[in-house]
């Protein structure tokens, strides 16, 4: 994500090609695992590429009450950008996703994570990004999120839905720590920085185009 700040117009190119592969998204079968509807709140923890995109993404999910961008996979001791970004802390970076699941489930939310979030046949790197920190990664809370997450992985493998194999790591969550304020709400709050309209904005995009019922205009987090 350090190629934010392109210094050229030959960087930028190459990030808008890197990008342009999984920009459309793909509409993709509903899990048939899933948890089953229920009160209140829960949590989930995804890491696909740089976490502004992911953010944005389900920061307009229908049912999603807040996201949270920041480090899962290492230790607390390294849990900051700059050692995230040397690409050996153990760190991926990630978004934390708060919901209703009365209004989405876990499994719904896998399917936005697969469809359009990030393209999860890709290893170690995500549109210009590359390294062990912008890996597909989803972290299970509980013994029944890594029940919907592994069924759902196996679904997709049966059904051939991309043409690649599926990379996605499925790991228990140790921990999440969020990332620093500059990281929160970023693709909101920077709709016209070139990495966001390049890499990010057409994820949103495709949200809205692929699952209308799942899309809201409003950002999730309050704003």
């Amino acid at each position: 994500m350090r190629l934010r700040l392109l210094p050229s117009l030959f960087l930028t190119l190459t990030a808008c090609s890197s990008a342009s592969a999984g920009e459309e998204g793909v509409r993709l079968p509903a899990p048939m695992v899933d948890a089953a509807p229920a009160g209140g709140e829960a949590s989930a923890v995804f890491a696909g590429g740089c976490f502004w995109g992911v953010e944005g993404v389900f920061q307009h999910v229908r049912g999603v009450k807040s996201v949270r961008s920041g480090y899962s996979g290492g230790d607390a001791a390294h849990a900051n950008y700059d050692d995230v970004s040397d690409g050996d802390s153990g760190h991926a970076e990630s978004v934390r996703v708060v919901y209703d699941p009365s209004q989405v489930t876990y499994g719904q939310l896998l399917q936005v994570f697969f469809s359009v979030a990030q393209d999860p046949t890709l290893l170690n790197r995500q549109g210009p990004d590359t390294g062990t920190q912008y890996r597909s990664a989803i972290f299970y809370g509980s013994p029944e999120q890594k029940k919907v997450a592994e069924a759902y992985v196996a679904q997709l493998k049966g059904a051939r839905a991309f043409a690649a194999p599926i990379v996605t790591q499925v790991t228990p969550l140790k921990a999440f720590y969020p990332a620093e304020s500059e990281h929160q709400d970023y693709m909101h709050l920077n709709p016209d920085a070139l990495y966001i309209a390049i890499n990010d904005r057409p994820k949103v995009l495709a949200l809205q185009r692929l699952y209308p019922e799942r899309y809201v205009a409003t950002w999730a987090n309050g704003r």
